[in-house]
């Protein structure tokens, strides 16, 4: 969702900058640099660091035992297709659109804010749905203790926050900022 929310920001990004070029509304400049600032932010705080622990997590749990992240029994339900456009494409589609747009990042400790209340929003959501239904979003998860959990988590939020800080040195690197 995340992703496909943020890539529909580029599109209307794009859309928009070409629709206003050679416009002198100085009112749809700067609501055009509103859509450019939010569309940083979301690929420096939501779209780079979160899809690219999503592949990574999740093809790393599925190569150790797939049962633990993607039970065969959704075979029946998901093509192939469908787990790779949601764990797979992920992560070359945020490295092209990082290698073909600069993004300004904000200042960091914005940014790892940020990152961090995504995360812990997240696991809070992950655990009302367990609350709620007795289900575990991810199956890895019903087979952790609680001290577990705490240490699974933890990491992940450490790992979430080192992808953020990867994406803001790689759009530097990409795009050469520090001349």
């Amino acid at each position: 969702v995340i992703q496909a929310v943020f890539f529909g920001i580029c599109v209307l990004t794009d859309l928009s900058s070409l629709l206003t070029k050679g416009n002198d509304s100085q009112e749809q400049e700067r609501q055009l640099k509103k859509l450019i600032s939010l569309r940083d932010w979301v690929m420096a705080v939501l779209a780079f660091p979160v899809g690219v622990f999503v592949v990574t997590m999740f093809w790393s749990i599925y190569m150790y035992d797939r049962e633990l992240v993607y039970p065969k029994v959704l075979d029946n339900f998901i093509p192939a297709w469908l787990n790779h456009g949601m764990h797979t494409t992920v992560l070359p589609f945020v490295l092209i659109e990082m290698r073909t747009t600069h993004h300004q990042y904000p200042s960091r400790s914005c940014g790892l804010a940020a990152v961090c209340t995504f995360t812990v929003g997240y696991i809070l959501w992950v655990f009302w749905i367990h609350h709620v239904t007795g289900v575990w979003v991810y199956p890895i998860l019903e087979h952790l203790s609680s001290g577990a959990k705490i240490i699974f988590f933890a990491g992940a939020i450490v790992i979430i926050n080192i992808f953020y800080l990867i994406g803001e040195v790689l759009n530097n690197y990409i795009w050469d900022t520090q001349k």
